[in-house]
């Protein structure tokens, strides 16, 4: 069952692609974007909005 979480705590593979997207788009870094990735899927009007929360607060 680790393995299982593991998993989940990572970007997959294919999903590399969609964090440098976010990172183009919102100006945000890698980190960060996988972790909004992780929180909220590809749900990205939210993922914007998450995004410029957290520039705010730079």
């Amino acid at each position: 069952m680790k393995r299982k979480a593991d998993k989940a705590s990572r970007v997959a593979k294919g999903q590399e692609l969609e964090v440098e997207h976010v990172v183009e788009v919102t100006d945000i870094d890698p980190k960060q974007a996988r972790t909004l990735l992780r929180r909220h899927g590809a749900d990205w009007p939210k993922l914007k909005d998450e995004a410029e929360d957290l520039k705010k607060e730079d």
